[in-house]
C-alpha cells in the first residue's frame, strides 16, 4: 500500500530477498534493491515497497527517525507497478 513517513527519514537494509521501492509520479520509478543492499528514503516522499519474489520471503531491517510515523495513501492496482506480480 503506497505511504509516506512524515516528517520522519527512513533508512533499512535488505536482509534477504529481492524488492523495489516504487515512488514518483503514479509509482512508476524505481528502485531494485537484493541482499546486502541500503534504503534511504527521506521525509514525505511516497512510495511502496514490494517483495519482487513469488517464492521467496523479503526481510529487511528498518529505522525510522524522529518515530514511526505511516500515513497510508490510496491504494493503487498491482498492474500499474512495472513488473509486480502477487504470489
Amino acid at each position: 500500500m503506497p505511504h509516506h513517513h512524515g516528517e520522519a527519514e527512513t533508512g533499512a537494509y535488505l536482509l534477504s530477498g529481492r524488492a523495489r521501492i516504487y515512488f514518483g509520479k503514479d509509482y512508476q520509478e524505481f528502485v531494485e534493491m537484493s541482499e546486502g543492499d541500503f534504503m534511504y528514503v527521506p521525509p514525505f516522499i511516497p512510495h511502496l515497497e514490494a517483495n519482487m519474489s513469488t517464492t521467496e520471503e523479503l526481510w529487511w531491517l528498518a529505522c525510522r527517525s524522529p518515530e514511526n510515523i505511516v500515513v497510508n495513501l490510496p491504494d493503487i492496482e498491482d498492474v500499474l507497478l512495472a513488473g509486480y506480480r502477487r504470489a
